[in-house]
C-alpha cells in the first residue's frame, strides 16, 4: 500500500478547484492513508536537522516568515517512510493528479519541511511568480496540538484590492478563511496575484512546534531550470 489515496485523489474536480473564490484552493481531508499518515507522524525529522531562518528579510515590506526548514534530499538521515513519501510524490499518479488541477505538466517540484514555534507568524502574501501553486501537508494532530494554539493556512480575499507586491495586514481583508490543519489534511492552491495566504502568531507552549511539508510546484522553463541549477532559486515561501 502507497502512501496517497488515489482513489482519493480521482475524486477531486479540477473545474470545481478552478472555479473556487477567491483563487483556485481546496483542504481535502483523508489524501493520505490513514496507517501512512500515522507512520510519517510518528517519523518526522528531529527539529535538530531543521536550519533556523528568523528575521530573514522580505520583499514589499513583509514581516519575516520565521520558523525552522529542511529541504529534502535523499541523502538526508531520515526515516524510511519519508524518502516512500517523497517518492511517491514525484511519482507519475501524484504529478498527474497536479496537471489535472493546474491545466499543465510543465512543472517542477521540491519538497521541505517547515516547523514553526510560539510568536512566529506567516505574514500575507501572493508567493512568486516562479510558482505555480504549492500542496501542503499538516502534521499536528489531537495528540499534540491545541486548535487554540493557531497554526492553520488563512486562505485571504482581499476583493481585488492589493498589489502583490505590497504587505497588507489580516485585518485588511473582506474575508478570512481558515483552512482545517489538525489531522490528516492537507491545503492546495494555485498562484495567482489573488493568492494572498498567510499565518497568524502561533500562541503554543514553549517546545511546541507547528510542523507541515510542503510540495512546491514550480513553472518550468529554461530560465528556472539554469538558476536552479546555479543555486540561485530562492526557496520556502
Amino acid at each position: 500500500m502507497g502512501y496517497l489515496d488515489l482513489d482519493r485523489l480521482a475524486t477531486i474536480d479540477p473545474a470545481s478547484f478552478r472555479d473556487q473564490k477567491p483563487f483556485p484552493w481546496l483542504n481535502p481531508a483523508g489524501l493520505l492513508h490513514e496507517d501512512a499518515y500515522r507512520r510519517l507522524v510518528e517519523t518526522l525529522p528531529d527539529v535538530s536537522l531543521l536550519k533556523p531562518v528568523f528575521g530573514a528579510r522580505r520583499l514589499h515590506g513583509q514581516q519575516s516568515h520565521d520558523r525552522y526548514t529542511l529541504e529534502y534530499d535523499d541523502d538526508l538521515p531520515i526515516a524510511d517512510p519519508w524518502k516512500e513519501f517523497a517518492a511517491e510524490l514525484r511519482g507519475g499518479a501524484y504529478r498527474d493528479f497536479l496537471a489535472r488541477m493546474l491545466g499543465t505538466r510543465a512543472f517542477d517540484l521540491n519538497l521541505h519541511w517547515h516547523y514553526t514555534p510560539k510568536g512566529c507568524s506567516v505574514s500575507p502574501h501572493c508567493d512568486s511568480k516562479r510558482k505555480l501553486g504549492s500542496h501542503i501537508f499538516y502534521f499536528n494532530t489531537e495528540d499534540d496540538w491545541d486548535p487554540a494554539w493557531g497554526g492553520e493556512t488563512l486562505v485571504l480575499d482581499d476583493g481585488g484590492r492589493f498589489d502583490p507586491r505590497s504587505a497588507p495586514r489580516f485585518e485588511d481583508f473582506e474575508r478570512v478563511i481558515p483552512a482545517q490543519a489538525l489531522g490528516n489534511r492537507s491545503l492546495l492552491f494555485a498562484r495567482t496575484d489573488r493568492s494572498w495566504h498567510g499565518v497568524r502568531e502561533i500562541v503554543c507552549p514553549e517546545g511546541k512546534l507547528r510542523k507541515v511539508f510542503i510540495v512546491v510546484i514550480n513553472r518550468r522553463s529554461p530560465v528556472t531550470w539554469i538558476r536552479r541549477k546555479l543555486g540561485l532559486l530562492p526557496r520556502g515561501y
